[in-house]
């Protein structure tokens, strides 16, 4: 739990007092999933804001014949199925875990609790709600401005110690070209 601490307190650049602390952290729920975990279904409404203390998550569309990978969160970072979580509507797409999974979450009700009663809570939130906004935007920008190589070098920059668990046919997805395209790509760069 203190290693969370940490971790929140460098996010919002600000040390976290005790008493909003022990609030904030009476809410957190520490769950582990196995590899392949589905966390949120289409046509379900997210309950929780995630913070990934381990693991690789996958964000997808399914579709009959290939899915549609459209993000990948690391450790260290938040996942929600965001725009569900906070409109109360059902998902559109489909989250799961790609590996083990170790994440400190937080129900929709007990946020709201949070924000209304504490400081840190809203200044966590916040941070939560930037992060996740500013990966949507980055990733649409790159569809828009990059070649798929360029957005496969991306990604290996990112998290190349964790690249290997994520197999090709998702990466190929992510970045928007056919598993073969993927190993063109790969030939060319290495």
């Amino acid at each position: 739990m203190q290693v969370i601490r940490k971790v929140f307190e460098e996010a919002i650049k600000q040390k976290i007092r005790d008493e909003e602390w022990a609030i904030f952290s009476s809410k957190l729920i520490r769950e582990e999933f196995r590899k392949k975990h589905t966390l949120l279904s289409v046509g379900k409404i997210e309950q929780y804001l995630s913070f990934v203390e381990t693991g690789i998550i996958r964000y997808f569309i399914p579709k009959i014949e290939n899915d549609l990978t459209f993000n990948f969160v690391f450790e260290n970072n938040f996942t929600s199925g965001y725009d569900s979580f906070i409109t109360r509507n059902p998902s559109t797409y489909q989250i799961e875990t790609l590996t083990p999974t170790v994440l400190w979450r937080i129900s929709f009700t007990d946020l709201q609790t949070i924000y209304a009663d504490t400081e840190v809570g809203n200044a966590i939130g916040r941070k939560a709600s930037e992060e996740l906004y500013l990966k949507k935007v980055r990733r649409e920008l790159s569809f828009m401005n990059e070649r798929a190589e360029e957005r496969y070098l991306n990604l290996f920059t990112e998290q190349p110690h964790l690249l290997r668990h994520i197999p090709l046919k998702y990466i190929a997805s992510y970045i928007g070209v056919t598993p073969q395209a993927l190993s063109r790509i790969r030939k060319r760069i290495t």
